[in-house]
């Protein structure tokens, strides 16, 4: 997702004057893997998920809390938005366990991936009362308090969701929503409930199998409903925010 134009902070300032309560949770996908080539370190997926060697951590911890974060709320802020970055490791609002299985259940190996067991919301709310759109990276510290993991940012928002009993998770992607059999645009699913898209999501491949079980997780941990959009589409973003569009997953 590009905000070139302003439009996604536009919608953020609107809808937060509409009195939404709102909480950015933003990956950083493309700026890691710049970030890693400018330092010649070699990356891979696995089953959507980036494996983090220590030395990939120290990087991605870098770009997420320090520069894609603060870049975001800095662009909120020209809209008029009162954004504050945090991230969900020094906030201690995401406490994870290392991952060690893909979303299908397939044993997996993914270094300091990992799995968000326990939401601290004390300074999301704590922002929200204050009248602040928090804007929070995706990096937890681990059970024992000591170290990093580096979480996907989708399941990371599908737990800030659940554990803020969320009206609606807005997931942005780079396609219209769910498709029951990509790449078929006909097979665009506009509706499902969380026991159908369950009973299908292990045949969704790469980025989407995350995206699929962040719908899962929302919901089983207390959200409403999850909304799948393009977030490349400045409009699909603001028609989300009025409920339509995209994929709508209910409980």
């Amino acid at each position: 997702m590009q905000d070139e134009n302003g439009a996604f902070a536009r919608a953020i300032a609107s809808a937060q004057h509409d009195g939404v309560a709102l909480v950015i949770v933003h990956g950083g996908g493309p700026q890691i893997d710049a970030a890693l080539r400018e330092e010649q370190i070699n990356s891979e997926f696995i089953g959507g998920f980036r494996v983090t060697t220590p030395e990939i951590f120290e990087v991605v911890e870098r770009v997420l809390a320090s520069e894609v974060g603060p870049a975001v709320a800095k662009a909120l802020q020209k809209a008029g938005v009162n954004a504050v970055a945090l991230s969900g490791r020094t906030s201690e609002s995401l406490i994870a366990e290392p991952l060690r299985q893909l979303v299908d259940g397939t044993p997996a190996d993914l270094g300091l991936v990992g799995v968000v067991t326990a939401v601290n919301s004390q300074a999301i709310k704590n922002a929200l009362k204050g009248g602040q759109v928090p804007v929070i990276s995706p990096i937890a510290v681990d059970e024992s308090f000591k170290s990093g993991l580096n979480v996907n940012a989708d399941l990371a928002a599908a737990a800030i969701a659940g554990a803020l009993d969320a009206q609606c998770l807005i997931i942005m992607t780079d396609v219209a929503g769910i498709y029951r059999s990509w790449p078929d645009t006909a097979s665009l699913i506009s509706e499902i409930t969380a026991t159908e898209l369950n009973a299908i999501k292990g045949t969704f491949a790469q980025g989407m199998a995350p995206k699929v079980q962040a719908c899962l997780d929302a919901i089983k941990g207390g959200a409403s409903a999850v909304r799948i959009i393009d977030g490349t589409d400045p409009s699909a973003f603001a028609a989300a925010l009025g409920n339509n569009g995209g994929t709508l997953v209910t409980k």
